[in-house]
């Protein structure tokens, strides 16, 4: 079993409505693009995540299994856990059973193991092809190139446990801002290659999550339906 306990949790001080103003807020400078907010739960305490759940949210990332699990077990059971951070296939089997979308798909090794989990189970998962787009090597992800020639040879065929619903990405960790926005820029060119050429109930580009608490407002001005925010909601780490 995966150790993990909530005393290793950042404590937050919560003052009254902070986090529904900071959400409020966020959404209105989002809502001219028509991008939605992913508040992602890492290193936050359950006190903190039920402000956001308060305030109307029902779908948080999480970045690491052991972290998530017991989150799961304390949270209202009506929350959409989202697995964002990378994920070691050894630790899928932990998460096949509720995950309500894998957003950290970095192969075709990983997918494979969630098909296999998935089925396990008798669920079909939903993912998110990561793509690597950044400068760093610290970053994971499928080559653009390699996630096409997936694409046209259907290999999402031999996997009936999943489902792809759309490309995940992180931009690199930069004040150059027009490097961020040609990263973010180049993802969603391939999302929309990907959307005209392949459309089925089990390959169809709906979510494009790029974007985070540094550079969201770049990423919804370059079309991301889906940013991810921690400390732009919760504060720092």
């Amino acid at each position: 079993m995966l150790n993990w306990n909530e005393s290793k949790c950042k404590i937050v001080e919560i003052e009254p409505n902070i986090i529904r103003n900071k959400l409020q807020a966020i959404e209105n400078q989002l809502k001219p693009f028509g991008t939605n907010v992913l508040p992602v739960t890492k290193t936050f305490g359950t006190e903190a995540i039920m402000k956001a759940y308060e305030a109307g949210y029902r779908a948080f990332g999480e970045n690491r299994v052991q972290e998530l699990l017991p989150k799961v077990e304390a949270l209202p059971k009506d929350i959409q856990w989202h697995l964002i951070g990378h994920l070691q296939s050894n630790k899928v089997k932990y998460i096949a059973s509720f995950i309500s979308l894998i957003q950290s798909v970095d192969s075709e090794k990983l997918l494979a193991e969630i098909d296999k989990q998935a089925a396990r189970v008798g669920r079909v998962i939903p993912c998110l092809l990561q793509v690597y787009i950044a400068t760093e090597e610290s970053k994971f992800g499928w080559d653009p190139t390699e996630i096409t020639t997936w694409a046209m040879n259907r290999e999402f065929e031999k996997l009936p446990n999943i489902r792809v619903t759309g490309l995940m990405g992180m931009a690199s960790n930069s004040t150059d801002q027009q490097l961020v926005r040609k990263e973010l820029s180049g993802l969603k060119i391939l999302f929309d290659q990907l959307k005209d050429f392949q459309k089925t109930d089990r390959f169809e580009m709906t979510v494009l999550s790029m974007g985070m608490s540094g550079d969201y407002l770049l990423a919804a001005e370059e079309g991301s339906t889906l940013v991810r925010m921690g400390s732009a909601i919760f504060g720092g780490r």
